[in-house]
């Protein structure tokens, strides 16, 4: 997928195998930092024992101790012998009595502190992992062929093997998007390491070729109105292709952005104007509406061009724009579907390539072949086993076009959608019952739901108080379509 396309038996391997040669990083000198209680002090000295962990550095934050850290993991967790690379992770640890959530966005790891929302409402830790292949956690050489979901899903599992022995109370997963679909993953190769599970926005692309549920999302998404004026900006930016393609070559040459992987400024110009209108979606509000040109016929070539390069961004499908996202990019190509959507209100003639496949945003020296078995399998597993699962979506997000669904095997499971919220949705923005029920079940699964919650779901409420540092409730924004 972009962002707006902007996605066996395991091999148990033992903590403490691998070599660490070259692994440590230097220690930066440590932060004072208030620490939930004496039998804390030691925290660091504890993870710093754990074979093949090394610490990056400690920032201070009030009421928690944070660190940056890395771990040694095998290239291929089939062959641990084989190679190992050093994967980046953090932990804001607030108390080894509090349960633990453990959080991925599927791409790159923030190294400040930060609490998601499900951290939040347990008062726990929270350890962060950054995706594999996702630089620095990148093996060198890169094969890339150990890119894929089940070998990250082992990267998580050797993790809470290692971590486990220090927080041994109740362990929950989450992310957001790539994140919330590795979550999902996550549970299904290995579904004994968490108590629960809340993955947020994933996407669920089952079958990659059919893609009809985001054409009719788009149909019917918003308001006419808003449509209207967003399908008119789209169109205009082709029908200016010349004088637009301008701009953009001097914007290159003025930024030093090149296009040998997409191929021509040509591709890289129709690839960020077809992601407009879902871009707008994924991270707009309904509201947001009234900064889109209202007569996109009369507007002026800087007005198209600043609505489409605020919202899809003309940096995305350079080679430097690209560069970060080649691991995810790689992913979509080769297991986890990339949707293709079609423009009805658009004359044939100003579309030269329509939604382009992962594979040309991926340098044609990495071999990719796609695996339609792979998210059948999940989507399968996700209906018949789930269990202490909570997906939440945003109504006008495109990427909740296709979701996870259960099943009647699922247990304890459940999929809640918040009104008129988009990539950004949480159980915050849930209807008031759904928001408590979901509030209640994740105090549950982590243990720590009072007495007055158990009895009465509708009293469930975060038991850490909102901290507007920490507590992240804006959409992770990358370059348009990527989850």
């Amino acid at each position: 997928m972009r962002k707006a396309l902007r996605w066996l038996l395991a091999l148990t391997v033992s903590v403490g195998t691998l070599s660490s040669a070259g692994a440590a990083t230097a220690a930066q000198p440590e932060a004072t930092a208030t620490t939930a209680s004496t039998t804390d002090a030691d925290i660091k000295d504890r993870l710093l024992a754990i074979p093949g962990m090394r610490l990056v550095e400690e920032k201070p934050y009030t009421g928690y101790r944070y660190f940056v850290l890395t771990y040694t993991q095998p290239v291929d967790h089939r062959h641990p012998s084989e190679g190992t690379f050093q994967q980046r992770i953090t932990v804001l640890h607030k108390d080894v009595d509090r349960p633990t959530v453990f959080y991925t966005g599927g791409y790159n790891v923030s190294t400040n502190p930060s609490r998601r929302e499900p951290t939040q409402i347990v008062d726990g830790n929270q350890v962060s992992m950054e995706y594999r292949f996702f630089t620095p956690s990148r093996p060198d050489p890169a094969d890339w062929s150990k890119l894929d979901i089940w070998q990250a899903a082992s990267d998580q599992h050797r993790i809470f093997q290692a971590l486990k022995p220090i927080y041994g109370k109740k362990w929950i997963s989450t992310g957001g998007s790539k994140g919330g679909m590795t979550a999902t993953y996550y549970e299904r190769f290995y579904p004994r390491d968490m108590d629960g599970v809340v993955a947020y926005v994933a996407p669920n692309d089952v079958v990659n070729d059919e893609d009809s549920a985001y054409d009719r999302f788009f149909t019917t998404v918003g308001t006419k109105e808003c449509r209207d004026r967003l399908n008119a900006v789209q169109r205009e930016a082709l029908v200016r292709r010349e004088p637009l393609e301008k701009k953009y070559a001097q914007a290159a040459a003025d930024n030093g952005w090149t296009f040998t992987t997409i191929g021509s400024l040509d591709r890289a110009y129709e690839a960020v104007v077809l992601d407009y209108v879902w871009g707008f979606w994924q991270y707009s509000l309904l509201k947001d509406c009234d900064t889109i040109p209202a007569d996109a016929a009369n507007a002026t070539d800087q007005e198209i061009w600043d609505s489409v390069d605020t919202i899809s961004g003309f940096s995305a499908y350079t080679d430097q724009g690209l560069q970060t996202y080649t691991p995810y990019y790689y992913q979509a190509g080769t297991q986890l579907g990339a949707p293709t959507i079609h423009f009805p209100y658009i004359e044939k003639q100003l579309i030269r390539y329509g939604y382009q496949p992962p594979r040309n945003f991926v340098p044609r020296s990495i071999p990719m072949r796609f695996q339609p078995w792979v998210m059948r399998d999940v989507d399968g597993w996700v209906r018949r086993h789930a269990e202490h699962m909570l997906f939440v979506y945003g109504q006008n997000d495109p990427w909740g076009a296709e979701r996870f669904r259960l099943g009647h095997g699922a247990r304890d499971s459940y999929v809640f959608t918040a009104p008129g919220l988009n990539h950004g949705a949480n159980v915050a923005g849930l209807v008031p019952d759904e928001k408590a029920l979901a509030t209640a079940r994740i105090l549950e699964w982590a243990g720590v739901a009072p007495a007055a919650v158990r009895e009465n779901p509708s009293a469930a409420r975060p038991l850490a108080r909102y901290d507007a540092k920490l507590d992240v409730r804006d959409v992770e924004r990358e370059p348009a379509l990527r989850p």
